[in-house]
């Protein structure tokens, strides 16, 4: 068992080391999950451990290993049954501490398990045709899903301000989908860009690939600053100890 758990966990890093998308993903979805679950108070600070433990199995391991099984968009050499193994893992403990947080949280918990399993499953491995791997599916399930699943596990219910903020984290997830589709074609799938620019004042601009992703690039990194700053300003104001 101990061979099986370090051999997932050193998928997850390998995994992580080849790309920003895969770190970014779990964060992203770690972010979110913070923010739903500081959305009000009081807030259980080992509730929010396990519940960002279980999205690091689900989403940093499994769901990335589902992803370069299918396709190895990484182009990495790790072997099939290694990332399986990794998925079974990640996904499977993820399950495991949902299925013990039931008996302090409430029956309700057993439905984000069923959805997390199936989105972290059926995204991945593009099941149903692929109508699972749809730009809308990537938000529900890296933004609006996290935030619910945060605020259920600290609140053990669900209320209008959580689905507000799953609405916003839909809308924002997927406005960092649109420029990082673009910029992980113009990384993994172009082999050369040339071209020029010719502004009104005839200055003339050479393009490249760099010059293509350098405003996506920007754009992504101010959004992911942008969450995290949102989420820690929530943190501060549950956690932190005020006079």
């Amino acid at each position: 068992m101990l061979c099986f758990a370090a051999s997932a966990i050193s998928v997850g890093i390998r995994h992580a080391r080849c790309s920003a998308s895969v770190k970014s993903g779990f964060v992203a979805s770690s972010v979110w999950l913070v923010i739903g679950a500081c959305l009000v108070g009081p807030v259980d600070a080992g509730r929010l451990a396990w519940t960002l433990l279980a999205f690091f199995l689900a989403v940093g391991i499994g769901a990335h290993a589902l992803d370069e099984l299918h396709g190895r968009p990484l182009r990495t050499s790790i072997p099939d049954r290694t990332l399986i193994a990794a998925a079974v893992f990640g996904i499977g403990g993820a399950a495991a501490i949902g299925v013990i947080g039931i008996s302090r949280i409430g029956v309700g918990l057993a439905v984000f398990i069923v959805v997390g399993v199936a989105l972290a499953v059926g995204y991945n491995l593009e099941l149903l045709g692929g109508r699972l791997h749809s730009d809308l599916m990537f938000a529900l399930a890296w933004g609006a899903f996290p935030v619910l699943t945060g605020y259920y596990a600290q609140h053990e219910r669900l209320e209008l301000a959580a689905v507000a903020a799953a609405i916003f984290a839909t809308f924002l997830s997927n406005a960092q989908r649109q420029l990082s589709t673009p910029a992980r074609a113009l990384r993994r799938k172009t082999e050369h860009v040339e071209g020029t620019i010719e502004r009104s004042d005839g200055t003339m601009i050479e393009i490249d690939q760099a010059v293509l992703l350098e405003p996506l690039e920007r754009a992504l990194r101010a959004l992911s600053w942008a969450t995290v700053l949102l989420a820690l300003t929530l943190v501060l104001a549950r956690l932190h100890p005020w006079p």
